[in-house]
């Protein structure tokens, strides 16, 4: 078997689908979004493809060395990130060709159901809304999320928020997630995502004011960038600290894992390098007694492949879900067959490859152009930028 030919596709709300053919007619997907650097990460799409069209597809480790080995420089966050659909997508291929689902491939399961945990924020945009509406409709997307089933959820540290910041401040936060707490009770795991909104001045004392509330783990507490400071953190705190979106190797994991900077790892499959990669990143998270909660605010295709890992991964903790209202992240008008969310879970995929059949007028008729740009925020008494 050989590849003949890999193609991007740009589809709506800021997806890239990656389409891998070959001479066999069998078809592989996966998914490559870098938020922000979209059209970059399909033009490094592109520039791979001379060096895999006329290789089997099956020989997957093999082609991830060329991919990501094969320049001087090593592949950075857009290059990673291609390769990561790619790799997804010769998994499928492989999948398909034995009629297996691919968490066969890597190992059998662990589990029966995977659990997800929801996204509460929804599409709203905040920033434009006082403290008390905001917390209400938190409060309210909470209570929804729990009534149709979810056990786990995820509320965001709503920004700005200023290097050094006043105590009416902390308190405004704390008590937005005191008012969750309250609301969905003491059954139903909450995290908070800072999104590396906070400075490490402040952070310590976030932490110490949320204990109380039995947060399944605070996400990114700082920026990620420099390890010694997030370890610093969780060494001053009894909340799980939770990071990994923005890490890409294994050797930045392996930092973290080395200063236990976390104990909750959440590698993305669409920029740690695809499947393969993020089993090794669990692997070695195992051998410190840490978990991993893939990160996944994105589309069905990339839900597809985190699946199949959860499936097989012993220390997986939840699969993060944006939960969008159309059920576009769950593959509406983009698979044939989309997943279901059933009491806060999805049924382990059973299909060969990603388990997954796309349907093509779909991602026709919801193409763009690519352009997509990440959310700014700003000060509103100076007009400084601030952390989004």
């Amino acid at each position: 078997m050989k590849i003949t030919g890999v193609e991007t596709f740009h589809v709506k709300p800021r997806w890239i689908f990656v389409k891998v053919t070959t001479d066999e007619g069998i078809t592989g997907w996966g998914e490559c979004d870098l938020e922000g650097y979209n059209l970059v990460t399909a033009a490094a799409v592109d520039s791979l493809k001379d060096t895999i069209i006329g290789q089997d597809p099956r020989n997957i480790e093999y082609l991830y060395k060329v991919m990501y080995a094969s320049g001087f420089y090593r592949a950075g966050g857009a290059v990673y990130s291609a390769i990561s659909g790619i790799e997804q997508a010769l998994w499928d291929i492989k999948g398909k060709w034995l009629n297996v689902p691919v968490w066969q491939l890597l190992g059998g399961k662990s589990r029966d159901r995977i659990r997800m945990y929801a996204h509460i924020c929804g599409s709203i945009d905040y920033t434009e809304r006082d403290e008390q509406e905001c917390r209400d409709l938190l409060v309210e997307n909470a209570k929804i999320k729990v009534k149709k089933g979810f056990k786990s959820l995820k509320t965001p540290f709503l920004c700005p928020y200023r290097h050094i910041e006043t105590p009416a401040m902390v308190t405004r936060f704390v008590e937005r997630i005191a008012k969750i707490r309250e609301a969905i009770g003491d059954n139903i795991d909450l995290a908070v995502d800072f999104h590396g909104r906070v400075s490490p001045a402040m952070a310590p004392w976030l932490c110490r004011e949320l204990e109380p509330y039995g947060l399944m783990f605070i996400e990114e507490p700082v920026l990620p960038e420099n390890v010694d400071v997030m370890a610093k953190i969780a060494r001053m705190t009894t909340i799980p600290i939770a990071t990994g979106e923005r890490k890409f190797t294994t050797f930045e994991y392996r930092e973290v894992l080395e200063k236990q900077a976390a104990t909750v790892l959440q590698p993305d499959v669409c920029h740690a390098g695809g499947i393969s990669q993020v089993m090794k990143i669990a692997a070695m998270g195992e051998n410190y007694y840490c978990s991993i909660a893939p990160h996944n605010p994105l589309g069905p295709l990339a839900l597809a492949a985190c699946l199949q890992i959860d499936t097989v991964t012993p220390n997986f903790t939840a699969q993060e879900h944006p939960t969008m209202e159309e059920g576009w992240d769950l593959g509406a008008i983009y698979l044939k067959k989309p997943f279901e969310i059933v009491d806060g879970y999805i049924e382990i995929p059973q299909g060969p490859g990603l388990g997954v059949e796309v349907d093509e007028e779909g991602i026709k008729e919801n193409s763009f152009d690519g352009r997509w740009g990440t959310p700014t925020a700003f000060f509103k008494d100076d007009n400084s930028f601030a952390q989004w």
